[in-house]
């Protein structure tokens, strides 16, 4: 519906999983290209932090719709948030494990005998789940050590590879000026071992909408054209990165310009290209995301989950229609002819 043809708005609310930066680029796109005004929207973004559980704000009624992870949403399903899947943004992992070159870590089976950081809280299963397909034992055969959200200790030499996402903890060490030369790092002073490429990344950033409200034929009318709108925001960053970048630091990002214009950059490679359409689930991915929640045990030998998830876990509805809609209005919905920008990044992300 067009905003023109609205007889108002309708109040919406998004919980993010963290604060704002370019990872919610397409978000703040939709809002301030008008993409959801044009879908008779009011929506409001809810900043994430430390203490805020994105799903469970959701499952709580706090919010309409939440960005999470998805092994992170699966647990709490499993808890009793229900909660399902309307679009799958990110396509692939954004984790790596990082290293310096000399320590000769190229895949998940250099692991052994090293210093290897996590961040634990729900992040380190791919990092376990690595090392048990290259056939170490996490207990005794790689000292695993917990890890703050930043790249501290591994350019301290406190750790040999450091968890880090790939817009934004990589960048830091690419921002970080190397004492031997007085020149910023550059990648060839380090390795990176990319879970996609170990075969054990799981989905991460995605829309999750409420099971419960989902049997209202208003609430699916909403989340249809919340969906619809979402998407097309990310199709303009994707073709629009710097305006993008430009507009997460209007929406009172604290990080610097050329650490935004990297992580928009690194956000549009892990959404594009999207074969089957952006925010569409690949049943294959979907599985092996599932498989790593049921089957990695870590220290503690727990799993992220301890059953199959419900079919009601994911639905493809809303992100299919969302993209035959936005094909219809004339929009590149699988990208694929992306390309990636080049970014320079400054001393400091700045």
């Amino acid at each position: 519906a067009a905003a023109e043809a609205c007889a108002e708005l309708t109040p919406v609310s998004l919980q993010l999983q963290w604060f704002v930066q370019a990872q919610f680029g397409g978000y703040y796109a939709a809002k301030d290209k008008g993409f959801y005004e044009a879908n008779c929207l009011d929506v409001t973004i809810l900043e994430g932090g430390v203490d805020i559980v994105p799903q469970t704000v959701l499952a709580q009624g706090g919010a309409d719709f939440a960005i999470s992870w998805v092994p992170k949403a699966l647990a709490s399903r499993e808890q009793g948030a229900l909660i399902t899947n309307v679009a799958q943004v990110f396509q692939r992992s954004g984790t790596l494990q990082v290293s310096f070159a000399d320590k000769n870590i190229t895949t998940a089976a250099d692991f052994k005998g090293k210093k290897i950081g996590n961040w634990g809280f729900g992040n380190e299963y791919e990092v376990f789940a690595a090392i048990t397909k290259a056939g170490l034992d996490p207990a005794s055969d790689v000292e695993l050590v917990g890890q703050q959200f930043d790249m501290q200790a591994l350019l301290n030499g406190e750790i040999d590879a450091a968890e880090a996402m790939t817009y934004n903890e990589y960048a830091q060490v690419l921002e970080a000026v190397n004492p031997d030369t007085g020149a910023l790092y550059t990648p060839e002073d380090f390795n990176v071992v990319n879970y996609n490429d170990e075969g054990v990344a799981m989905y991460q950033d995605a829309i999750w909408a409420s099971e419960e409200r989902l049997a209202d034929p208003e609430y699916q009318d909403l989340t249809q054209r919340f969906v619809t709108a979402s998407l097309e925001g990310w199709i303009y960053c994707r073709d629009n990165a710097q305006e993008c970048a430009d507009i997460i630091t209007a929406n009172g990002s604290k990080l610097g310009a050329s650490h935004q214009l990297w992580m928009m950059n690194e956000v549009n490679k892990l959404i594009w290209p999207s074969p089957a359409g952006v925010g569409v689930i690949d049943q294959a991915m979907w599985d092996q995301t599932v498989n790593v929640a049921l089957n990695t045990k870590n220290l503690e030998g727990a799993t992220i989950i301890t059953a199959e998830p419900a079919a009601e876990a994911f639905t493809n509805q809303y992100a299919e229609a969302a993209n035959a809609a936005l094909t219809a209005d004339g929009l590149n919905t699988t990208g694929d002819a992306f390309a990636p920008i080049e970014v320079t990044l400054n001393e400091g992300g700045n």
